[in-house]
């Protein structure tokens, strides 16, 4: 056995892995595992709708403690309640690194890759890595339910 066949392969960061690939669905699917969820044009949340012209029904107010939130993974928000009848949703995308926040206590929002800390209020810093806050994204609250959008 020569010496070149035990070299181990180069690994493949995920930048030259989508670099080599190139296709837009790979890009759309590895950004929705780790990227921005910034989309002014809205379109992301037609596919969620719920076809009664408004976003997609995420929770009752009740299920959102006051002083405290929710994470949503798989819709990409964290909806908090600051104080009692006031509701804030934010991305789950933490800007430090692109990982994501998944936890809420205490007016605390987390994200557990790096120990990042935001204001539930807010979305802004309180402890860093993270030099920038969570990106706010769009709820409505109607009644006791609250809808994307």
């Amino acid at each position: 056995m020569s010496s070149e066949s035990l070299k181990p392969a180069p690994a493949l960061c995920r930048r030259t892995l989508l670099a080599a690939l190139g296709g837009a669905g790979i890009a759309a699917t590895l950004t929705a595992c780790g990227g921005s969820d910034d989309s002014s044009s809205g379109s992301s949340d037609a596919s969620k709708s719920s076809g009664s012209g408004g976003g997609a029904a995420l929770a009752k107010t009740t299920d959102i403690p006051e002083g405290g939130g929710k994470v949503f993974a798989d819709e990409g928000v964290v909806v908090t309640q600051p104080t009692a009848g006031e509701f804030k949703a934010y991305s789950t995308v933490c800007p430090h690194q692109k990982q994501r926040v998944n936890s809420v206590a205490d007016g605390t929002i987390t994200c557990p890759a790096h120990g990042s800390q935001f204001n539930a209020a807010d979305g802004s810093v309180k402890k860093g890595p993270a030099t920038s806050g969570l990106t706010a994204a769009k709820i409505t609250v109607s009644g006791d339910s609250i809808t994307l959008g």
